[in-house]
């Protein structure tokens, strides 16, 4: 398929793989995918201790009988403050397995679904004079845009540094595309480099 570059001189085009540009919308596989993103990126390292673990409790509190009190036997029990907990946490492992074509797919979803919505916005390069927020927000109001996601081809400074203050708005190469940051955002606007370079990543059969 071809996608029209917006900010070219002529009406130039740029042709793209209908396997990862016109893939059909699959819902409930962009759901595993992120889901299983989102919790891969969490920690997992909460840990509590048990009553055999709590420092202390070696001695009985008081006599089995004649105090009037309830029987107990160590002060590190779960009911008591300071004890162990009856159901300790412990560090775990939330990552789900998604096979790298579940993963492939998912994305060609996305981005197609992308196109189809007319949210990506293809142009064929997206340069600064210098890095400056209001170079950024003036190079975007040319496409109408405030707020988006700036597909590049790989790391630029200028555009990192003018995008950091600016609100909705981020800068990503193509190598650091997650599915997190495709929902994210309303818009995406990729520069020519960076949708051949996505098309030679994702463009494979799955």
């Amino acid at each position: 398929m071809m996608l029209k570059l917006k900010n070219s001189s002529s009406a130039a085009e740029i042709q793209v793989s209908d396997a990862a540009f016109a893939r059909s919308y699959n819902e409930a596989l962009i759901h595993q995918v992120v889901t299983a993103y989102r919790a891969a990126a969490r920690a997992g390292t909460k840990a509590q201790k048990t009553r055999a673990e709590v420092r202390g409790g070696g001695k009985k509190p008081w006599s089995q009988k004649g105090t009037g009190q309830a029987r107990a036997g160590s002060s590190r029990s779960p009911i008591w403050v300071g004890g162990g907990r009856a159901f300790a946490a412990r560090p775990r492992d939330f990552s789900q397995k998604v096979n790298r074509k579940m993963y492939r797919a998912a994305m060609q979803s996305m981005v197609s679904e992308l196109v189809r919505r007319e949210r990506l916005v293809a142009v064929e390069s997206l340069e600064i004079a210098e890095p400056k927020t209001k170079l950024l927000i003036a190079k975007l109001a040319e496409f109408g845009l405030k707020r988006a996601l700036i597909l590049v081809e790989a790391h630029e400074e200028r555009l990192y540094l003018a995008a950091r203050n600016v609100p909705y708005v981020e800068v990503m190469p193509v190598a650091s595309l997650d599915p997190v940051s495709l929902i994210r955002h309303d818009q995406v606007i990729a520069t020519a480099g960076a949708l051949k370079l996505l098309d030679q990543r994702l463009g494979g059969e799955s």
